[in-house]
């Protein structure tokens, strides 16, 4: 297997002087699913933000595909970063969909803006994940009009047309209601069954658990614990992990 992403020794310092995180370090192979679990406040957002380039690091490497974003705190040029930042694609929590145009178009319009695709190549691609995530009749709907279900189905779709590498999840589910949370865990349950290489954040134990090829266990800006989900969350050793874990149910 080829790695996807490669993060050594990682670290992140708000300007109030809060280090977010400490010398983190973790990798991804090709078709891997790596879950990332943890309190709020633990800084599993921010690694997210870092590899997706929307927070600078203070201090560490990170590498994707093999290509260096930022090596000893010092990144790459402007253009590798742009390069590099088209090999992963971030889900938001909060879908950040365009309100103003219909749910074709926002899938279409990043593959014209970033891959300089036609228009009647973008919405052909857009048209086929939206048939794929259940929603080619809402094609001329706005998101005002969408459930929050459907919405994020929308901004995966947006994320995949631009055919990324690896795929970046941050709390997929924590904005919808309990009874449209299963058919967004259901999409990502089917994307890694086609082994689409991801690094999912979430709260929900047993989707972490069902899903991932590996699993971090984040306190206070560090990983604590890390390992199979059998290890992490069915058999945690430390004693951190173990209280954390004891405040949800196990299937």
């Amino acid at each position: 297997m080829s790695e996807i992403i490669s993060v050594q020794n990682l670290q992140k310092t708000f300007k109030d002087g809060v280090q977010v995180l400490k010398n983190i370090s973790f990798n991804v192979q090709k078709g891997e699913v790596l879950g990332i679990i943890g309190p709020s406040g633990s800084g599993k957002s921010t690694i997210l933000r870092c590899v997706s380039q929307l927070e600078t690091v203070t201090g560490g490497t990170i590498k994707i595909c093999g290509e260096t974003l930022v090596e000893n705190g010092v990144y790459a040029d402007k253009e590798s970063r742009q390069k590099i930042i088209l090999k992963s694609g971030l889900v938001f929590q909060n879908f950040n969909l365009f309100p103003h145009y219909s749910v074709l178009k926002n899938v279409s319009a990043p593959q014209m803006q970033v891959l300089k695709k036609s228009k009647e190549e973008a919405e052909a691609v857009a048209m086929e994940l939206l048939r794929r995530m259940g929603l080619e009749q809402k094609a001329a709907n706005y998101p005002c009009e969408l459930s929050g279900g459907q919405q994020q189905r929308v901004s995966i779709a947006r994320a995949l047309a631009l055919k990324p590498e690896v795929l970046l999840f941050d709390e997929p589910t924590s904005a919808l209601d309990p009874e449209l949370t299963g058919e967004i865990l259901a999409v990502i349950k089917e994307l890694a069954a086609e082994k689409m290489t991801m690094v999912v954040v979430t709260h929900e134990m047993a989707f972490a658990r069902d899903i991932s090829s590996h699993i971090i266990f984040m306190d206070g800006g560090v990983i604590v614990e890390e390992g199979s989900p059998s290890e992490v969350i069915n058999n945690p050793q430390n004693e951190r992990t173990k209280a954390f874990l004891a405040r949800f149910n196990k299937d």
